[in-house]
């Protein structure tokens, strides 16, 4: 028994017409290209993380716009309690 109830036999016959059918050099290039493919979709899910977590950090950092306009209300408020 093989994978799934296929044997060993059965596995090489299928390569075997896979490759008359196809070519070596249709097969490999097939492969090259699968593999392009999966190295460039692991580089998108990595920089799509990436850009991810520099979001989640932008939103962490407090806003400098944000906290000169609040100290100046804040100075303000003192001068007028004065």
């Amino acid at each position: 028994m093989g994978l799934g109830g296929i044997s060993m036999w059965q596995l090489l016959i299928v390569l075997l017409i896979v490759v008359v059918i196809f070519g070596t050099k249709k097969l490999s290039s097939m492969g090259g290209d699968l593999g392009g493919a999966v190295k460039g979709f692991r580089k998108a899910m990595s920089d799509a993380e990436s850009a991810d977590e520099s979001k989640a950090k932008k939103l962490d950092e407090p806003d400098a716009e944000f906290s000169e306009k609040h100290t100046e209300e804040r100075q303000a408020d003192q001068n007028h309690s004065s």
